[in-house]
């Protein structure tokens, strides 16, 4: 869709305008409804192109990392998590020995299979909109 110069689209709002002054006020809202579902819906598909552009996009970076390697925070999150580990573990195990270290790693693996979940469910959300059935039922 071009931006406001689309001569389609002038087109059809002009349209609206003399058809809801023709039929007066009693009518006037269901004509520009119409008008604006209409719009919606040339939106909406506009809006699904680009994603699906920029879904393919991301899709060629991300062969170009290799495999496994997607960029971004998510690539380095198990790097950071096993900084951080140290001195969880030493306050952990400093302070409450045994249990406070059993917590601490607990909870360091506890954040780690949440964002691994977390990474897996966007990846299977990206393949199915890029394969056309990310439809979720809100049109």
């Amino acid at each position: 869709m071009q931006p406001y110069g689309d001569s389609e689209l002038k087109k059809d709002l002009h349209a609206a305008v003399r058809t809801a002054q023709e039929l007066g006020p009693d009518y006037e809202s269901e004509v520009l409804d119409s008008f604006l579902s209409r719009l919606d819906s040339r939106l909406d598909a506009n809006i699904a192109v680009r994603v699906q552009r920029e879904l393919g996009r991301r899709q060629g970076e991300d062969a170009e990392a290799g495999p496994g390697r997607r960029g971004g925070f998510g690539s380095r999150f198990q790097y950071f998590s096993l900084v951080l580990a140290i001195p969880l573990s030493a306050i952990g195990g400093g302070t409450n020995g045994l249990p406070g270290l059993i917590t601490a790693w607990l909870g360091i693996v506890g954040v780690n299979l949440a964002h691994s979940w977390s990474e897996a469910a966007a990846r299977r959300r990206e393949e199915r909109l890029a394969a056309g059935s990310g439809r979720d039922g809100w049109d």
